[in-house]
């Protein structure tokens, strides 16, 4: 029978509460500190598998990139249909027969590739209407990075940071 993990059996973590219900060692402003004080625990050869970082008050965030416009769809496109290309020539390569080069499946499947991204990069500008013209990033961030420990090593973990923020 295949044995089930769930948040509180996963191996290694028998017995210990789920890392978000774990005391805090520290508050972080930044993913990047919080990470920081983790590395700075596991360089100092504390017993890392205690340790979690919680993100709370998460929020969702766009960063607007640019406006969309028909040369930009169609350039994406092209651009993703050209990668995707070159890799359907680079395994049809693999299996060519020895007449065709492998630089000759390449290149076509850079070109078939483009034009058919140019095509579908601008078909799904035009069935998009108007309703989304402008490019953009998201991601979810949390207010604040927060460092836990399990109960049997706050202490420990508490003075070892002690002395980075020293």
């Amino acid at each position: 029978m295949a044995q089930q993990f769930s948040a509180s059996n996963l191996p290694g973590q028998q017995g210990q509460q789920p890392v978000q219900n774990r005391p805090l060692v520290a508050s972080y402003k930044t993913y990047a500190e919080a990470q920081r004080a983790v590395d700075f625990l596991s360089d100092s050869k504390f017993q890392v598998e205690n340790v979690g970082i919680v993100g709370s008050d998460l929020k969702m965030a766009e960063t607007v990139l640019g406006r969309l416009t028909w040369g930009r769809a169609i350039a994406g496109g092209v651009g993703a249909g050209a990668w995707f290309g070159v890799f359907v020539g680079l395994l049809l390569s693999l299996f060519a027969k020895s007449g065709t080069s492998s630089f000759e499946l390449l290149l076509f499947g850079l070109a078939y590739g483009a034009i058919f991204g140019g095509v579908f990069g601008a078909v799904g500008y035009a069935l998009s209407g108007g309703r989304r013209d402008f490019t953009s990033r998201s991601q979810i961030v949390a207010t604040t990075y927060d460092v836990v420990c399990s109960w049997p090593k706050l202490e420990e973990a508490k003075g070892v940071l002690a002395r980075l923020e020293a």
